[in-house]
């Protein structure tokens, strides 16, 4: 097999926006088919530029942070870039987080200015807000003094309401309109392609939720190397309807885009008929999504009244793919789909298959490792490299491994050891050809479709229910999502408690998908020798007392 050649990028974020607008400016950078809004990389950049030069006149500088709490709404590559040309870090938040995840974040990452839309499903962000930040309605703007959040000075509403204390997208723009590129033109001079850019929220291994510090060379040259892995040229056109808080679509999707030139075709939120119908319209080349939605994809009722013959390549990641869904994807929607593996800390590739795999690797495999990057199986025990065939813990170091966490030395170091190498905590096993397998967790976290899950701030949350004695949260496997959350409940001595109980108790508190899918009232609970809970037991404990119940695992 030929070695794949390296040439990382010295480049930042708004560097190649501005490379582009020079050298094509009228080519499409960013397509919404559904409402018929188009940006060429010229419109965006200036939309860009007016964004950040509002923000500047809000006290925004190099390395504030910029939170985004937003679907795929148009503006929110608007905000990114925007932070970005200034030298801020541009924090994201999940969509799903309820109040008190938010409030967790804002604070944990020192939040200077945060930006929302409206709401997401039953979550109203607005009132969130007002409910967190009262003094939004009674201070004057641009005078915010939060006694709960110290560091918060502003709040920007991604759309044109007015919402009271806050600034809109209208009035940020005309806002940085009557300012002079020169600002801009200054702010980029102290920006550095090794900054932070960008600080993404993972459960990591332990305790609560940790900022992930990603750097412009991080998240750029991991976006080049994948948009090779797929032959990405300035022609493609790449439908993106996976979350763009996620690395899957703010690095997979448009660092591989603004690496190369391309199109972004943007799906605000997943729905099957929308991005059946975006592929259709623009004749979209790539195609991105977890398994989950390639599947509904294929089923929906109106799947053959597209024509998807303008496909020719995408990822399909976050679980593992069954191989009859890489065929169908393949054969029915002409799309030769790779995998890519890896973790927020890897920025997140550290390995993927290529399109000129076999069918078979890129069905059973996360191919090989990243040009430019090394990667290992440890020994978690001794420290040392794995042969080939035996399992051990996947790690790497190179160019995609994070900066660190967010003033958290000490986490760092627990997954970065003195080598350098990252440990993913996941296992893994390399075959003869070079290809890895992953084989399980090291952790306990859970992954339900894509989403990450820490067991801990789930058993933290039901501790507050006065029935609960002992409660261990552990992963349940599912066909469907890869795996659902089950919680173990131990009650008190005399107490009684429902599984419907337990669920509306979690209801509007935390994030939906966060919400045990079954819950299992024990008496105990599997134990070491030295009383140590053995949670990897907990797994066979759930699916046998499901069967012992018959109920069906879906």
């Amino acid at each position: 097999m030929a070695a794949e050649q390296v040439h990382l990028i010295d480049a930042t974020m708004g560097g190649l926006l501005e490379k582009w607008t020079r050298e094509m400016p009228d080519h499409d950078f960013m397509v919404y088919p559904d409402r018929g809004l188009r940006f060429s990389y010229a419109e965006f950049n200036e939309r860009v530029n007016n964004f950040a030069k509002g923000l500047m006149e809000l006290g925004v500088k190099k390395d504030s942070k910029v939170g985004i709490w937003a679907k795929n709404v148009p503006d929110w590559l608007t905000v990114f870039f925007a932070a970005a040309k200034i030298g801020a870090v541009l924090v994201t938040v999940n969509t799903n987080y309820k109040s008190a995840e938010l409030e967790y974040i804002m604070k944990n990452a020192d939040i200077h200015t945060m930006c929302l839309v409206n709401g997401y499903r039953d979550s109203d962000y607005v009132q969130i807000m007002y409910d967190l930040v009262p003094e939004l309605k009674t201070q004057q703007r641009g005078r915010l003094k939060s006694e709960r959040f110290p560091e918060l000075r502003n709040v920007i509403y991604v759309g044109q309401e007015k919402q009271r204390g806050m600034y809109n997208t209208a009035e940020m723009l005309i806002m940085g309109a009557n300012l002079p590129d020169e600002y801009i033109t200054e702010a980029s001079k102290n920006i550095s392609t090794h900054d932070v850019v960008n600080m993404q929220y993972t459960s990591g291994t332990t305790g609560f939720p940790k900022g992930v510090l990603l750097s412009h060379h991080n998240i750029l040259n991991c976006g080049q190397a994948t948009g090779d892995f797929m032959e990405f040229t300035k022609d493609d056109k790449v439908v993106t309807c996976v979350p763009l808080f996620h690395c899957f679509g703010c690095v997979l999707s448009l660092c591989s885009v603004i690496t190369h030139g391309s199109t972004m075709v943007m799906v605000e939120d997943f729905d099957p008929l929308r991005v059946l119908a975006a592929v259709h319209a623009e004749r979209g080349t790539m195609l991105y999504g977890v398994p989950t939605m390639f599947i509904a994809e294929l089923a929906h009722p109106m799947f053959d009244m597209f024509d998807l013959t303008s496909l020719r390549s995408g990822i399909m990641a976050g679980a593992v793919c069954p191989i009859d869904t890489l065929t169908q994807v393949m054969d029915r929607m002409h799309c030769n789909v790779i995998s890519v593996y890896g973790l927020t800390e890897s920025s997140p590739g550290m390995t993927a298959t290529r399109v000129t795999d076999s069918k078979e690797v890129r069905a059973t495999t996360v191919g090989r490792e990243y040009p430019g990057v090394e990667v290992r199986v440890i020994d978690p025990e001794t420290g040392e490299e794995c042969p080939v065939g035996v399992q051990g813990e996947m790690c790497c170091r190179g160019y995609n491994v994070m900066k660190g966490y967010y003033k958290n030395p000490e986490a760092t170091a627990e997954v970065i050891d003195s080598n350098g190498f990252l440990h993913s905590g996941d296992l893994g096993v390399k075959d003869k050809n070079g290809n890895y397998s992953i084989t399980g967790r090291i952790k306990d976290m859970i992954i339900r479709g894509g989403e990450n899950i820490y067991p801990r701030e789930i058993e933290n949350f039901l501790f507050q229910m006065p029935q609960i004695e002992a409660v261990e949260v552990a992963a349940i496997p599912s066909p469907k999502y890869g795996e659902e959350v089950g919680a173990f409940i131990k009650l008190k001595e005399g107490e009684t408690l429902t599984e419907e109980e337990v669920k509306l108790f979690c209801r509007g508190q935390i994030a939906r998908y966060k919400i045990p899918k079954y819950i299992f009232f024990v008496n105990d609970f599997p134990m070491t020798a030295s009383g140590k809970i053995q949670k990897y037991r907990l797994r066979d404990v759930g699916l046998k007392m499901l069967n012992d119940a018959g109920v069906e695992i879906i």
